[in-house]
């Protein structure tokens, strides 16, 4: 009995999960960045190494996607003045990466903070698929 309940539970999780992660608007972004990337698939992977990693190209002040979004996607984060940063992660916010203008502002501007440039279409997907499965 035990046992059934358990997966009964965690079907439940699966199925919740899905539903939260699942979103027409941004599944349309990541096939945009797919189509432009020319890959039929990204790298959850690749995007956490991106999330975390320490880079020097960039502002002096923004070396990490961490230094104001923490290295907990599922947290909220702070902006270098202290202006509160909704968590990136789609599970804690559902909404985040469904509107094609601000991923776009937020990307151009994010990746020239810490990176020196602009991100690419496959880097942009990889840090996608990455927050979709957090």
């Amino acid at each position: 009995m035990k046992s059934k309940l358990v997966f009964a539970l965690s079907a439940a999780s699966v199925l919740f999960a899905a539903a939260v992660v699942a979103n027409p608007a941004r599944d349309a972004i990541v096939a945009g960045f797919a189509a432009e990337a020319g890959v039929s698939t990204f790298s959850a992977d690749a995007g956490r190494t991106m999330f975390l990693g320490q880079f020097t190209g960039g502002k002096e002040a923004t070396p990490s996607c961490t230094t104001c979004h923490t290295n907990n996607p599922t947290a909220a984060g702070r902006t270098r003045v202290g202006k509160p940063i909704l968590p990136m992660a789609v599970s804690a916010n559902p909404e985040r990466f469904t509107d094609p203008e601000k991923v776009a502002k937020w990307f151009r501007r994010n990746c020239t903070s810490v990176l020196g440039r602009e991100c690419t279409a496959e880097e942009k997907g990889n840090f996608l698929a990455f927050m979709i499965s957090q």
